[in-house]
């Protein structure tokens, strides 16, 4: 299974648009938050499995959009988070340990802008960095999560 990684699109449909057709052939695609409606914009273009989760600045979003997910792919456990509530900016300690106490085996987030890469104990954590306003990069990102016999293989992609 490949999953496609959106975080921090801030409603630049150009944007959102340029990675998902990058994206092209993944079976789910994940939205991180900010700007959550921007999953109505991937639906038009992604016939595949969509999730969404709501971040710091959707205000406005759907009362219907979680602020975090917990997934089953492929047998592994995905949480899924916008990653504010857990100050990801200070730090990824109190993430870990929400991913080790819903026994995840994969932890995305956003919030930060930056992507990054994460390997801890048997546990992957991606940031995807943003599509629209990347900070540890002068190009866009976005992820790629591959999950194939049991193996999980995270990438960062830039565009």
């Amino acid at each position: 299974m490949k999953i496609g990684i959106i975080s921090d699109s801030h409603g630049d449909n150009n944007a959102v648009e340029k990675a998902v057709k990058l994206m092209a052939g993944v079976d789910a695609i994940i939205h991180l938050g900010d700007y959550a409606k921007d999953g109505k914009y991937i639906r038009k273009l992604h016939p595949g499995q969509l999730y969404v989760v709501s971040g710091n600045c959707d205000f406005f979003t759907d009362a219907g959009t979680p602020s975090e997910l917990v997934l089953e792919m492929e047998g592994k456990k995905v949480f899924v988070t916008h990653g504010h509530k857990y100050r990801v900016k200070d730090g990824l300690n109190t993430l870990y340990y929400r991913g080790l106490e819903l026994e995840a085996d994969i932890v995305l987030f956003g919030h930060t802008h930056s992507s990054q890469i994460v390997k801890v104990e048997g546990m992957v954590l991606l940031n995807p960095g943003s599509v629209s306003r990347p900070r540890n990069t002068k190009r866009p990102t976005y992820g790629i999560i591959e999950i194939s016999k049991g193996n999980i293989k995270p990438e960062i992609k830039e565009f």
